[in-house]
C-alpha cells in the first residue's frame, strides 16, 4: 500500500490496498477509501466518510469535516463520494447535520479549487463546480449539472439536471431541468449545447425550447403556464421538467427575465 510515512491514519480506517495517499495527507476517523483513489498531499478526510474508487483529492481538501450548523450535536453523519470524481486544491465536502443524515455525491464529479459542499447535499452524477463555486445545506443538484466560479445557491434549492448556473450568479430558487440562469439567478434560456453533448434528440431539444417559452414567455401566471405544460410536452426531457415543477419545493421555482441571451446563446430561437 503505498502510503506516505508521514501520513497520519486513523487505525479503524480502510484503505484499499491500490489507493494512494501522499505526504501529510490526514485520514481520521471510519473513513474509507476505495480501489485506486489517490489522496494527495495534506489533504484532510475525516468522520464517517466513504469515497470511491479511481478518485482524486487534492492538497488542502476537507472531506467529511463537521458541518456548519449550529444544532449538530456530534451524532454520527455520514459523508458519501462516488466513483471517478476529482476534487481539487481547497474544495470542501461536510457530512450530514441531524443523526443517521448524509452528504452525498454521485458518480464522475469535478469540484474545482475551493469549492464548497455544504452538509445534506445530495450532488448527482458528472456535476461540475467551478472554482469558489458553494452549495449551501441540503441543495438539491441533478446530473450533469454545471455551476460557474464563484456562484452561491440557497440551503434548501434544488437544481435540476443538465443545468448551466452563470459565474457568480446568485440563485434563490429551483432551477427547472435543462436551463441557464444569469447572475441573478433567473432562467434566461435552454442549455441546447449541454443537451446535445449528452446525446439527447432534436424533439427532445424542440420539447424543452417549448417548455420555457410557456414558463417563461407566455405571459400566463406561473401557476396556470405549468399546468399548461404538463398538456404541451411531448418527450421523456419535456415531461421531467412537469415532474421537476410537481416535486414540493421550499424555494419556488426561478422566474424569468425579460430580455433573454440571444438566439444562440439561448437556444430558445426556432430552427433547430
Amino acid at each position: 500500500m503505498p502510503i506516505h510515512p508521514t501520513a497520519i491514519i486513523d487505525p479503524n480506517a480502510e484503505i484499499d490496498p491500490s489507493a494512494e495517499i501522499g505526504p501529510y495527507a490526514v485520514i481520521a476517523g471510519r473513513v474509507r477509501i476505495g480501489p485506486r483513489t489517490v489522496i494527495y498531499p495534506h489533504a484532510y478526510l475525516t468522520g464517517w466518510t466513504t469515497i470511491g474508487a479511481d478518485c482524486q483529492v487534492h492538497p488542502g481538501a476537507v472531506i467529511g469535516h463537521l458541518p456548519q450548523d449550529v444544532s449538530y450535536d456530534g451524532s454520527e453523519t455520514f459523508c458519501r463520494i462516488g466513483d471517478g470524481c476529482i476534487i481539487r486544491e481547497g474544495a470542501s465536502i461536510h457530512r450530514g447535520t441531524k443523526p443517521g443524515t448524509e452528504t452525498t455525491v454521485g458518480r464522475n464529479c469535478m469540484m474545482m479549487a475551493n469549492a464548497h459542499i455544504g452538509h445534506n447535499c445530495r450532488v448527482g452524477d458528472g456535476v461540475k463546480m467551478v472554482n469558489g463555486a458553494l452549495l449551501a445545506g441540503y441543495v438539491e443538484m441533478g446530473a450533469n449539472a454545471f455551476i460557474g466560479g464563484i456562484a452561491g445557491v440557497h440551503q434548501f434549492a434544488r437544481i435540476g439536471e443538465l443545468v448551466m448556473i452563470a459565474g457568480g450568479s446568485r440563485v434563490r430558487m429551483d432551477v427547472p431541468p435543462f436551463f441557464m440562469t444569469d447572475d441573478s439567478g433567473n432562467c434566461v434560456g435552454v442549455n441546447v449545447v449541454g443537451m446535445r453533448r449528452a446525446g439527447m434528440t432534436a424533439d427532445e431539444r424542440r420539447d424543452v425550447k417549448n417548455a420555457f417559452r410557456i414558463l417563461y414567455r407566455s405571459g400566463m401566471m406561473f401557476r396556470a403556464a405549468a399546468d399548461a405544460l404538463a398538456d404541451a410536452v411531448t418527450t421523456p426531457a419535456g415531461r421531467r421538467i412537469v415532474e421537476f415543477l410537481r416535486q414540493p419545493s421550499k424555494r419556488g421555482i426561478a422566474g424569468g427575465r425579460r430580455r433573454t441571451l440571444d438566439a444562440d446563446a439561448s437556444g430558445v430561437a426556432a430552427g433547430e
